[in-house]
């Protein structure tokens, strides 16, 4: 299937690991170039060099995503357009929510829910221009079935689905689509750090946790970045043209709602 995004430009945020790293190198086979965003330069360079590149202009923003005035300046200040918009950056941390305190959720909302929305207005116009504009957000399956222990990130997920969603409806007549891809438990560093907090905090070894983790999805193991990549990439093409405004679980069959 021809995805139809060679030559679109693609902002992917939280682009050095994980999901975001994954994504952005399927973009980049698929044609697009790729801006990378993140706070350490270095990754960055490192990454950057790992892109496929069949004559495409690839480039980096360092920023950091709990300044969003400071991020907002540093894309308009790179005078690119782009087609396509990926919001993604690191989960908050873990912990009851009834222990959280304000700041824990004021840091979170700004770097998700805030960001998003800056960057958003940010790329739109040209969208509009365009005729064509794909705005997909990395969120989590705790939108549909929150998670335990992860109180603040419960939370704040949820207002990036219901300001998503709203987005969409706004945005729809453009011929730009907002949708949202809740990845489960992926092979990733942030994953690793739930588990890694979830053993301290039980008392279990580290293998208990995975093992209990991984046999509470029908797929038996954790997802892999690529996998959760390949959703986004499908979301940000011509070929989803007609989705929008939805959440695409990508967890193998762990959320228990439909």
């Amino acid at each position: 299937m021809n995805l139809e995004i060679q030559n679109k430009n693609a902002l992917v945020c939280g682009s050095t690991q994980g999901i975001g790293k994954a994504t952005a190198i399927g973009l980049a086979e698929e044609g697009a170039n790729v801006t990378l965003v993140a706070r350490n330069e270095e990754k960055l360079k490192a990454v950057l060099n790992e892109l496929p590149n069949n004559n495409q202009n690839h480039s980096y923003i360092v920023a950091d995503f709990t300044n969003p005035e400071d991020l907002k300046n540093k894309i308009e200040a790179s005078k690119n357009n782009y087609h396509i918009l990926i919001n993604n950056t690191g989960g908050p941390a873990g912990g009851p929510v009834f222990n959280a305190e304000l700041s824990e959720f004021e840091r979170a909302f700004t770097m998700h829910l805030k960001c998003n929305h800056v960057l958003t207005q940010a790329v739109v116009p040209f969208m509009k221009e365009q005729g064509y504009g794909r705005v997909i957000n990395v969120i989590s399956t705790s939108v549909k079935q929150p998670l335990d222990g992860l109180g603040v990130s419960n939370t704040i997920r949820g207002a990036v689905a219901n300001w998503s969603k709203t987005m969409a409806n706004e945005l729809g007549q453009f011929g730009i689509t907002v949708n949202n891809v809740l990845p489960g438990a992926t092979s990733t560093e942030r994953l690793n750090e739930i588990i890694n907090n979830k053993a301290n905090k039980t008392g279990k070894s580290v293998d208990e946790v995975i093992n209990t983790m991984k046999n509470a999805a029908p797929a038996k193991r954790f997802a892999k970045p690529e996998e959760v990549a390949n959703a986004v990439v499908f979301l940000a093409s011509e070929r989803a043209s007609f989705i929008n405004g939805i959440n695409v679980p990508v967890d193998g069959g762990r959320t228990k709602s439909l």
